[in-house]
């Protein structure tokens, strides 16, 4: 059995302005989606220029904030935001949902491709290898705070996390998370996307790979108090990875049949 390592959440401090981890994790991922963006087009991968590339992660952070926070509240904890509507605004007392994240992504991704005569699945493809490592260091954030910890286990690197107030040993499944949906999807989506393929390939490898990985995770992962365990004793992330899995297949089998479309880089 572990011992949580007590990090303070505040990793800088400069007078009475407080940076904590989890906003530094936040910009570290930006920041590698910027550096790898700019390596795949100077190697190549994408016609998109570096201009394109600094529009993307502008739009990309709106997208992100809005609908992380607008999918929290509508797949988590709706009738207490609908009777408060003002707190969806209250960003700074957390709740985020990565799969409000993602559609918040999927639609300014899709005003970006219509300005530049593109269509999603195009940008899609380039934008997937991208994601992974900034995925990763927001679940490093995630274990700095302490929260979204596992459920109990008598494994030897169970931890003790202190925020829960029980002393039980649990699954430190941020680190699980930060290892699969982060490294272990980075080495895939990126493997798979050193050649060229049909457009959509890689958007879908990266739906597939993400839900199936957040999927196993989640049988690691402490329900949400509020919500608990859902149809099938399946939680709330289970249950919005499932159609990330179906969607992708669903892409990646029709792009297949499409041969007559340029593959993309």
């Amino acid at each position: 059995m572990l011992q949580y390592p007590q990090i303070d959440p505040v990793a800088i401090q400069l007078g009475p302005i407080a940076v904590h981890w989890y906003g530094l994790m936040y910009l570290i991922a930006f920041g590698l989606v910027w550096l790898l963006g700019r390596w795949r087009i100077k190697q190549g991968k994408s016609d998109l220029s570096l201009r394109d590339l600094e529009d993307l992660i502008f739009y990309g952070v709106l997208g992100v904030v809005a609908g992380g926070r607008l999918g929290y509240a509508l797949f988590y904890k709706p009738a207490e935001y609908l009777a408060n509507p003002i707190e969806i605004l209250y960003v700074w007392q957390g709740g985020m949902s990565f799969h409000g994240g993602l559609i918040g992504v999927i639609i300014v991704l899709l005003i970006f491709a219509r300005r530049r005569r593109r269509t999603l699945l195009e940008i899609g493809d380039f934008i997937a290898p991208l994601i992974p490592l900034g995925l990763a260091a927001g679940r490093l954030g995630n274990f700095i705070n302490g929260e979204l910890w596992g459920r109990p286990t008598t494994l030897p690197w169970g931890m003790v996390f202190p925020h829960t107030g029980d002393g039980i040993a649990r699954h430190p499944s941020q680190l699980y998370e930060m290892g699969l949906e982060g490294f272990a999807l980075f080495a895939l989506v990126w493997w798979f996307a050193r050649k060229p393929r049909p457009t959509g390939q890689i958007s879908a490898v990266f739906l597939m790979g993400y839900g199936a990985f957040r999927f196993l995770v989640e049988f690691t992962r402490e329900p949400d108090y509020f919500l608990g365990l859902l149809a099938g004793g399946l939680s709330m992330g289970q249950l919005l990875s499932l159609p990330m899995i179906a969607v992708g297949a669903i892409i990646f089998a029709l792009s297949a049949r499409k041969s007559n479309r340029a593959p993309t880089q």
